[in-house]
């Protein structure tokens, strides 16, 4: 950041009275632009046994398959965020939304809030952000062609829990490798 929003003077780095982090802070007006983590909600559309995945038409990953999911907009729930990406994504509906895995990604400044769901009908189509999209077994899963871990970590979740009949939440840290 450069230049205020507020009032476009230009903004220096420093730490704010009061606060123990660099902050973009203008000294003309003295607001103090905070940036913070972007959440990305989504869902883990699911049909009988399969579950929906989409091939991304956009960068990151284009190509490689995920579940629909991106960034929170304002003035809506998690809920609310991951119903609209599943539309946007697969033109598909879904209910029954429970919150399902949470994942805490630092090194990216995201956190995951993923939802397992019930597609309605079993209707879906292809979104603008899609190349196509499709309904997957559990052994029907490209798993060395998934977008992203936090992907792959609520598949296998999915898959395990399915089996036992027990879905509880699932919360995590995803870290670099190193």
């Amino acid at each position: 950041m450069n230049f205020c929003s507020h009032c476009g003077h230009a903004v220096e780095h420093r730490i704010p009275d009061g606060d123990s982090r660099l902050r973009h802070v203008c000294p003309q007006c003295a607001t103090v632009h905070y940036q913070n983590p972007k959440i990305i909600a989504g869902c883990l559309p699911v049909w009988g046994d399969r579950v929906l995945l989409c091939r991304r038409a956009i960068e990151p990953r284009h190509g490689y398959w995920t579940l629909p999911a991106g960034f929170m907009e304002n003035g809506e729930t998690i809920a609310e965020g991951a119903a609209r990406e599943t539309w946007e994504e697969a033109e598909a509906n879904v209910r029954d939304l429970q919150l399902y895995t949470v994942y805490n990604i630092p090194y990216i400044s995201q956190v995951y809030m993923l939802h397992r769901a019930e597609l309605v009908e079993g209707r879906f189509g292809v979104g603008v952000e899609s190349l196509e999209c499709r309904l997957f077994s559990e052994d029907e899963i490209p798993w060395d062609e998934l977008a992203f871990p936090s992907v792959k970590k609520t598949l296998r979740h999915y898959f395990e829990d399915r089996r036992s009949g027990h879905f509880p939440l699932h919360v995590e840290d995803i870290r670099p490798r190193s």
